[in-house]
C-alpha cells in the first residue's frame, strides 16, 4: 500500500496501478486494505486518462466501503466525491453535480478537520459540474464561498481557485480570471512537487484560456501548448485535461494568421 501511494505521488501512475491493484487482489473480499487499494487504483488509473475504467474500479469499491467504514464514514464520503468527479471526465455533470451536492451536505453534518476537507473536495467538484454545465455566476458564488471557508494554502485552496478562473472565463471575464490564474500560479510554485504533480497543466490552461480571451494570442498558444505538452507527458492522449488543452490549442491556431 506504501509503495502504491508512493508510485502515485511521484507521478508513476501506472505502476501505482498495478501495485495497487495486487493488493486488491491479494486481500480477502471485505477487506480494509484491499478497499483502500481499490480507490489508489481508480485514482492511479483516471490520472491516466482511463476515465471509464477509473469509474468502473469506485463503483467496485464504493460498496466495500460501506460495508467495512459505513455510509456516513468521512472515507466512504470522499471515495463518493472522487467518484462524483471521475464523472465529469465523461461528460456526466448533472450527475457530479447531485452527488456532491450530497456528500457537500453530508460532510458539512459531520465534525473534525476530514469533514472540512471532504466539504471543500466536494464543493470542488460541484464548481467544476457547474462550470461544465454553463452555469458560471453559481460556480464563481461556490467557488468563492469555499475558499472564504479554506483559509490553507494548500492543493485545495489551488483547485478551488483554478475553478474560481474557470467560472470567470466562462463570464468573459477575462481580466480577472487571468488575476486568479496568475494567484493560482503563484501558489502551485510554493507547493511540494508531490502536491502539484495531480495538477500539471491546470494553471497554464487556465492562463491560457483567460489571455486568449484578451485577445493575447501568442502568449495563449505558448501557455496552451506548454499545458498540452505537459498533460501529454504526465497523463496521456485521452485525459480530460490534455483534450481540453488540445482542443484550446486547435482554436487559438484557428485564429492565427
Amino acid at each position: 500500500m506504501a509503495e502504491a501511494k508512493a508510485l502515485y505521488e511521484a507521478g508513476r501512475y501506472a505502476e501505482a496501478e498495478a501495485e495497487a491493484r495486487a493488493v486488491s487482489r491479494s486481500r480477502p473480499r471485505d477487506d480494509a486494505y484491499g478497499a483502500v487499494a481499490l480507490n489508489i487504483a481508480a485514482i492511479a488509473t483516471g490520472a491516466q486518462g482511463r476515465h471509464t475504467e477509473a469509474l468502473a474500479t469506485y463503483d467496485e469499491a464504493l460498496p466495500v466501503f460501506g460495508r467495512i467504514f459505513g455510509a456516513d464514514h468521512w472515507l466512504t464520503l470522499k471515495l463518493r466525491s472522487d467518484r462524483a468527479q471521475q464523472m465529469t471526465s465523461l461528460g456526466r455533470h448533472a450527475e457530479c453535480e447531485a452527488e456532491c451536492t450530497a456528500v457537500v451536505r453530508a460532510a458539512v453534518r459531520g465534525t473534525g478537520p476530514e469533514m472540512a476537507r471532504l466539504a471543500a473536495a466536494a464543493r470542488n467538484g460541484l464548481v467544476f459540474a457547474l462550470n461544465a454545465q454553463g452555469r458560471h455566476q453559481e460556480a464563481e458564488a461556490l467557488a468563492r464561498e469555499a475558499l472564504a471557508a479554506h483559509r490553507e494554502r494548500d492543493p485545495m485552496s489551488l483547485v478551488l481557485r483554478l475553478g474560481l478562473a474557470r467560472s470567470l472565463n466562462g463570464q468573459a471575464r477575462h481580466e480577472d480570471a487571468l488575476t486568479e490564474a496568475r494567484g493560482a500560479e503563484k501558489l502551485h510554485r510554493s507547493l511540494p512537487d508531490h502536491q502539484r504533480l495531480p495538477e500539471t497543466g491546470a494553471v497554464e490552461l487556465a492562463l491560457a484560456t483567460a489571455l486568449f480571451g484578451l485577445r493575447r494570442v501568442p502568449e495563449a498558444h505558448r501557455q496552451a501548448a506548454v499545458a498540452h505538452d505537459a498533460c501529454l507527458a504526465s497523463f496521456g492522449p485521452d485525459h480530460r485535461r490534455t483534450v481540453e488543452a488540445r482542443t484550446l490549442l486547435e482554436r487559438i491556431d484557428g485564429t492565427r494568421p
